[in-house]
């Protein structure tokens, strides 16, 4: 069980299951976020990497947690990073899509969870924390029938301390198409991402740290942007 959210990170992770030998069953949640592109992208990474069943849920967060990535009143910011826990984080977001996964994972009888949290480059979201994946780990053991009859189910969360310029290069040695890929907080109508969130900017960084150009930047600047 994988949670694909169609970003850079989740689409690495999908890759490097699979080159290990994992079944796939992808999970991807339209929880409310702003902008669809990114689901759409987790669409195409799961056919591209043939994950045996992708189910895109609607479950709509925006209705009572709000974040610059869900409340159209909050604008996304685009000035540098923030300190602190930043606006884009959304109330118990990974909390919630665990729980889901756990929930589908305990279904198909299976044990292993994966997902694609990174606490390196954005060390403010409190749910990207090893802390919060053991914690809920635990939680997940006591809380269902496979955790109390079989011992729990196991939560994967390999590139937790890794920078997005591994993370990038491991993706390139597996062959990820990077240009179908959406990070970007606040895309333009086209899909075009901003270039100034947060979001971007460690996109950005981590390419260039990788010595590398971002195909989905430079198709974006073929394109054109709206703003």
């Amino acid at each position: 069980m994988l949670l694909l959210s169609g970003g850079l990170d989740s689409t690495t992770l999908l890759a490097a299951a699979r080159s290990r030998g994992w079944g796939v069953n992808a999970l991807t949640l339209r929880y409310g976020q702003k902008h669809a592109g990114e689901v759409r992208a987790a669409r195409r990474a799961a056919r591209r990497h043939g994950c045996l069943r992708h189910v895109l849920l609607r479950l709509p967060l925006n209705a009572v947690a709000l974040s610059a990535l869900t409340t159209p009143a909050i604008e996304v910011p685009r000035g540098g990073m923030e300190a602190g826990i930043p606006s884009t984080y959304v109330p118990a977001r990974n909390l919630v899509f665990l729980s889901v996964a756990v929930a589908w994972a305990e279904s198909l009888e299976v044990r292993d969870v994966f997902i694609g949290v990174n606490r390196v480059d954005f060390s403010g979201y409190p749910d990207c924390r090893d802390r919060f994946i053991r914690a809920f780990e635990r939680a997940a053991r006591e809380g269902t029938k496979i955790g109390r009859e079989r011992g729990g189910i196991r939560v994967h969360a390999p590139f937790l301390a890794l920078s997005k310029s591994r993370i990038i290069g491991l993706g390139t040695s597996l062959g990820v198409d990077y240009s179908g890929t959406r990070t970007c907080y606040d895309p333009n109508p086209g899909g075009a991402p901003c270039g100034r969130c947060d979001a971007c900017r460690l996109r950005r960084k981590g390419f260039e740290e990788a010595g590398m150009t971002d195909p989905a930047a430079a198709g974006a600047r073929g394109r054109g942007r709206a703003r």
